[in-house]
C-alpha cells in the first residue's frame, strides 16, 4: 500500500470512532433508561477512573488510561450487547473486530491497536485488572446516577457490577459512590 492508502485507512478507523459518540448504550434500556449515555462517554469515564485506580494502585496511569480508551471500540462493529443478549448470540472476538477495523491503517498503527487490545482481552498485568476494574466501576456509578434520576432497575447493575470488583482501591471507590449524590462533588469544593 501507498503512505496515501495508509493514510486513508487510518483516517478511516479514526472516523469510524466517531460512530461511538453516537451509539448508546443498550444494556440500559432493560433497566428502563429512555436515553443512556453513549459508548464513547462511557469510555472517557472509564479512562479517567482507570487512571485514578492506576495511581491508587502503584500502576502506570497512562498504560490503563489506553487500555481504557480502546476496551469497547469494536462496538462500532458489533453493537454494544447487553448480558442477556450474550445469551443468544455467538460474537466474534473482540481482537478480530479490531483486526478487521485497522486492517488498511498505517501498519504500525494497526499493531498498536491490535496489541492495545489484545492485551485488554488477555493480559494479566496489574494494567489489565485495574481497566477491567474501571470498566465496571464506571457502570456502578453509572448505575447510582441512573438510579437518582428514577430508574429503579438500575440497582441490579450497581450490586453486579460492585461485586465483580477485585482491586482494594475500586473497592474503596465504590463504597464512597454508595453514599453520594451525583452532585457531592461540588459540595466539597464549596464549603
Amino acid at each position: 500500500m501507498s503512505d496515501d492508502q495508509y493514510a486513508k485507512g487510518s483516517m478511516s478507523y479514526l472516523m469510524e470512532m466517531g460512530a461511538l459518540k453516537r451509539a448508546k448504550r443498550s444494556g440500559w434500556w432493560i433497566a428502563g433508561v429512555k436515553d443512556p449515555e453513549t459508548i464513547a462517554e462511557h469510555s472517557f469515564r472509564t479512562a479517567v477512573i482507570g487512571s485514578v485506580l492506576a495511581m491508587m494502585e502503584g500502576a502506570d496511569p497512562a498504560k490503563v488510561a489506553l487500555l481504557c480508551t480502546f476496551h469497547d471500540t469494536q462496538e462500532t462493529r458489533v453493537g454494544d450487547i447487553p448480558w442477556i443478549g450474550r445469551r443468544y448470540l455467538k460474537a466474534t472476538k473482540n481482537e478480530d473486530v479490531t483486526a478487521d477495523q485497522v486492517a488498511d491503517a498505517h501498519p504500525a498503527v494497526a499493531a498498536g491497536i491490535r496489541a492495545v487490545v489484545e492485551e485488554y482481552e488477555n493480559g494479566d498485568s496489574p494494567e489489565v485488572a485495574v481497566a477491567h476494574d474501571a470498566d465496571k466501576l464506571e457502570c456502578m456509578i453509572q448505575g447510582i446516577e441512573y438510579l437518582e434520576q428514577g430508574y429503579r432497575n438500575a440497582q441490579e447493575w450497581v450490586d453486579s457490577t460492585r461485586a465483580k470488583l477485585k482491586t482494594a482501591s475500586a473497592v474503596e471507590l465504590a463504597e464512597a459512590a454508595q453514599g453520594m449524590s451525583s452532585a457531592d462533588w461540588q459540595r466539597v469544593y464549596l464549603r
